[in-house]
């Protein structure tokens, strides 16, 4: 492609990264020349060795166009780079970039990415059909909390979990204050509030909406389902979401599937922030904290998954039934994964990923590539009944 656009929530590395590659790079955001010349004489904003980097280029939308026209005359690869920490509103004059720009989604880090999991299980060779195996980095119980709470948030890898709960518990009140106000439609910032501490309490679950418009309203009643929607659009702008989809196969059951999405923030942190809980408060609820291990397991999946132009949805019916994470990586190539933070419910989730694989029609999608509990800590391998056990610290790319 002639540019790239990187998009993802503010603090994720986006300029950090685009930096490395660019040899020239204007920061929209702060810089009111560069703003300036977008209008008044944009080949002075060009006319500079490529890549150019056009950082947060949402705050100067014109520069789109601008772009789109320089790859289109200039016909070569490589040329641009943007980064953008929010979706501008559909603006119909702004032409789409299909064929010109490459739209490359970023999150915060992955544990193997920040150096807590050393990669031994790897996701593609999983999808390969391959067996693995791994000990892993014997991630103890304290630390792996800490994971959660702290996230992976470049700025926050070797912090205090001090540190960094006042770190994002500022980043949530800017989004509140100041991010959402700037993308140009008024929100309640108490309802905004109060709809983050919702989505945290339902993280890995798939709540209706009349459940998030209840907590939104609170003593007021439910919101309006539009206003609702706007503001889970606005946070969805901000790339502050990350929700699983519904995987939806041929069964051989004859159970109706369930279609609303499983709600996740982009980081699992964002999720024990909003509740304003730290490690120890999640040791001491363990159903809560299966849930929010379960969203670290899926960010990870996701970051992984994507260098496989694979996708990561979720599968339930309306027996109850149901599994954490199906990664599809093209026709007939599949695999499921259940979440254990207890490494004594392996048995119990991989008899359910066994009936949940022989329910599945593999006729029509193929017999999966792999099944795998993801667990806390341990060793890791391929148990006799074929699924595979996967410590969270071994899980890799």
């Amino acid at each position: 492609m002639g540019a790239v656009l990187i998009e993802g929530p503010k603090a994720c590395g986006k300029t950090a990264t685009a930096s490395q590659r660019a040899r020239t790079a204007f920061r929209l955001d702060d810089d009111d020349s560069a703003r300036a010349l977008v209008t008044l004489a944009p080949e002075r904003l060009f006319d500079n060795p490529t890549p150019i980097l056009f950082d947060e280029w949402q705050v100067e939308p014109r520069i789109w166009n601008r772009v789109r026209r320089q790859v289109d005359d200039r016909r070569a690869k490589g040329q641009f780079i943007l980064t953008g920490s929010a979706t501008p509103a559909d603006d119909v004059a702004r032409h789409s970039g299909a064929g010109r720009v490459s739209v490359l989604p970023m999150r915060p880090m992955s544990l193997y990415e920040s150096g807590y999991s050393n990669g031994q299980m790897s996701l593609a060779a999983l999808l390969a059909g391959e067996r693995q195996h791994g000990i892993g980095t014997r991630l103890e119980f304290d630390e792996l909390l800490r994971r959660i709470v702290i996230g992976g948030w470049p700025d926050l890898i070797d912090s205090h979990e001090s540190d960094a709960r006042r770190w994002l518990s500022d980043y949530l009140a800017n989004i509140v204050e100041v991010d959402v106000p700037r993308l140009g439609a008024r929100r309640d910032p108490q309802n905004l509030r109060r709809l983050l501490t919702s989505l945290g309490r339902f993280v890995a679950q798939a709540p209706k909406s009349v459940e998030l418009a209840k907590d939104v309203g609170g003593d007021g009643g439910p919101i309006a389902k539009e206003t609702l929607s706007a503001y889970i659009s606005a946070l969805t702008r901000l790339h502050l979401l990350d929700n699983s989809e519904a995987w939806l196969p041929h069964m051989r059951s004859r159970a109706r599937l369930r279609v609303a999405p499983v709600r996740y923030f982009v980081d699992p942190s964002l999720g024990v922030a909003a509740l304003g809980v730290g490690s120890a408060e999640l040791a001491s609820d363990l159903n809560a904290l299966g849930l929010h291990f379960e969203a670290l397991v899926v960010r990870d999946l996701r970051v992984y998954a994507q260098a496989l132009d694979a996708r990561v949805e979720s599968w339930r019916d309306s027996n109850g039934n149901e599994v954490d994470a199906v990664i599809t990586a093209g026709p007939r190539r599949w695999g499921a994964v259940e979440v254990k933070l207890n490494p004594d419910a392996v048995d119990t989730a991989a008899a359910a990923l066994l009936r949940f694989s022989a329910q599945v029609d593999d006729e029509k999608h193929g017999a999966p590539a792999f099944l795998a509990v993801i667990t806390g800590t341990g060793a890791g391998g391929l148990r006799d009944d074929g699924v595979h056990v996967i410590p969270i610290d071994c899980l890799g790319p």
